[in-house]
């Protein structure tokens, strides 16, 4: 976790410094919650922090980030499907500015879709609307069957789902079996019910 004292003036190359400072190298898997205005001032915004992470990683590396939307495309006043091209997330800046870039690959997960960029990207996020949310073969899942770790960028520990795969694993009744079917826009514009 990297915690400043206080928000403040922050470059990309602080961003680096601090990931490298963690251990994180090129290569890594990496899932990460965020919250831009925990940082202070980013020169770049959000975009800085993708690109500091994306350089950390390198693209034989795995950028995994949350894209839910919570249910909310479903709610009143939703589309009442997911659509990976244009639903927003309600996970914050970063997060949503990251899943609209052409690099990236967005899972088809009508409630709680991951956002990918690097070597793995396409892996983590092809068949998630068709297995376990939170799963062994969801995108955390397969995150973790490859030794992949989580980071918390300002963020306290309770909007990390990371544990949630680790649960599941266990059978422990955390989530439950999650069958809830809803639409799903698929690349070719097809509609299919994907499970969350």
């Amino acid at each position: 976790m990297i915690f400043l004292a206080e928000p403040s003036h922050v470059s990309r190359h602080d961003i680096i410094a601090g990931l490298r400072e963690l251990g994180i190298s090129a290569g890594d898997g990496l899932m990460v919650h965020s919250s831009l205005s925990s940082f202070g001032y980013v020169e770049g915004g959000a975009q800085t922090v993708i690109e500091a992470l994306q350089e950390a990683l390198t693209p034989d590396g795995t950028l995994l980030l949350p894209s839910f939307n919570h249910g909310a495309a479903f709610r009143e006043g939703g589309a009442g499907y997911f659509d990976p091209t244009e639903t927003p997330t309600t996970n914050g800046a970063i997060p949503d500015l990251f899943w609209r870039l052409p690099d990236v690959r967005r899972s088809l997960n009508p409630s709680h879709a991951f956002a990918a960029w690097g070597r793995e990207a396409r892996r983590y996020t092809e068949f998630h609307h068709r297995t376990l949310t939170l799963g062994p073969e969801s995108p955390l899942g397969l995150l973790l069957a490859d030794d992949g770790s989580c980071l918390l960028m300002g963020v306290g520990y309770a909007p990390n789902t990371f544990h949630h795969v680790v649960e599941m694993s266990t059978g422990a009744p955390c989530l439950g079996l999650r069958t809830t079917a809803h639409p799903v826009v698929l690349p070719d514009g097809r509609r299919v019910e994907g499970r969350t």
